[in-house]
């Protein structure tokens, strides 16, 4: 009797918590993603386009989030046609990198959310690339209809080792940062 009542106050808490919680859908098309990867000669940037995402708020308190990111889209815009563009975007969707034959998509899952006052909120989060699934923790940023953050990847914890001074040695300056850098705008 005792874990059938324990069983209902949880289903009721559980009610409760869903049915004042609202999803804002994101809107893709005002969305975007900037990528930066760094390595000993410079660095390189470009765009990665969310597929769909959205985020959980209770009130106006952030409760969670999902993301699905489309990595065919990943895209180089510091260089231009003729100049090495193609080579690298075929390259970051290669499988040494992001595999995106095999993988096109990568996601983001929000596990746990810690606010820390005036619309900045801690992220723990499940992310997944390239069917590699672990955990990063970020700040994010939610005011009116927008939300921004700055995720660092490590790319290694992926399986993306090329180039990578932690597994090669005599790289010299051919050497890339394990560290990617995301700088995400949400809309919704």
């Amino acid at each position: 009797m005792k874990n059938l009542k324990t069983i209902a106050v949880a289903l009721v808490a559980f009610v409760s918590f869903t049915a004042n919680a609202q999803t804002k859908k994101i809107n893709v098309s005002k969305s975007g993603i900037v990528w930066t990867g760094k390595k000993v000669t410079g660095s390189h940037t470009g765009t990665i386009n969310l597929q769909d995402g959205a985020l959980v708020f209770k009130g106006k308190v952030l409760k969670g989030g999902t993301f699905n990111v489309d990595m065919t889209t990943i895209n180089t815009t510091d260089l231009k046609a003729g100049q090495g563009k193609e080579n690298l975007d075929g390259h970051l969707k290669a499988e040494d990198f992001f595999g995106v034959e095999k993988h096109k998509t990568a996601n983001l899952v929000f596990k746990n959310i810690s606010g820390k006052g005036k619309g900045l909120y801690t992220v723990t989060a499940d992310l997944t690339i390239k069917g590699i699934t672990n955990p990063i923790t970020f700040d994010i940023t939610v005011k009116g209809n927008t939300a921004t953050t700055t995720l660092k990847v490590d790319r290694t914890k992926y399986d993306i080792k090329y180039g990578s001074g932690s597994f090669f040695s005599d790289l010299g300056d051919k050497t890339i940062n394990d560290e990617f850098e995301l700088k995400v705008n949400l809309a919704w």
